[in-house]
């Protein structure tokens, strides 16, 4: 099983880490909003979890830039960073961190009804390679948020 797959005629992308195949994040149904904006849905699934989110939108105007540059930029470090870099919506965090061996530790956080009484947060996390994994990650991500 792939750490993750794409495919152009069932738009979704499936992350999971080498060895975990029934922990991993799935983007789908995706739709464009305006010739600005596109919307997807999102799933996160582990032992005995499933959280989703309908829409997480991103447009053109976010000013934490684009979910696929975000990706680009840590495929690009695949040397290694201090710290963690973090890309940030309204409804999706996804935060990384360089880990020895050249592997990126990756946290999707998932937040439903920030300021609502039945708000709820999930957090799984994934593991790739620091090159290769996240290039190709990136490449993905790209191609499900450009589509259409």
């Amino acid at each position: 099983m792939s750490v993750f797959e794409f495919s152009a005629e069932r738009p979704e992308l499936v992350v999971r880490s080498p060895g975990a195949s029934s922990t991993y994040i799935r983007l789908f149904d995706w739709a464009r909003v305006d010739e600005y904006e596109v919307a997807f849905a999102v799933e996160a699934v582990a032992d005995g979890l499933r959280a989703c989110l309908d829409s997480v939108e991103v447009s053109v105007w976010d000013g934490v830039g684009d979910l696929a540059d975000f990706l680009d930029g840590l495929a690009r470090d695949f040397r290694g960073w201090e710290g963690k870099r973090t890309w940030t919506n309204n409804r999706l965090v996804l935060t990384a961190a360089f880990q020895a061996g050249g592997h990126v530790r990756l946290s999707w956080t998932l937040r439903f009804g920030i300021f609502a009484e039945d708000s709820w947060e999930c957090a799984l996390t994934t593991t790739l390679e620091a090159g290769e994994q996240m290039s190709g990650l990136a490449a993905d991500v790209r191609s499900f948020l450009h589509q259409g």
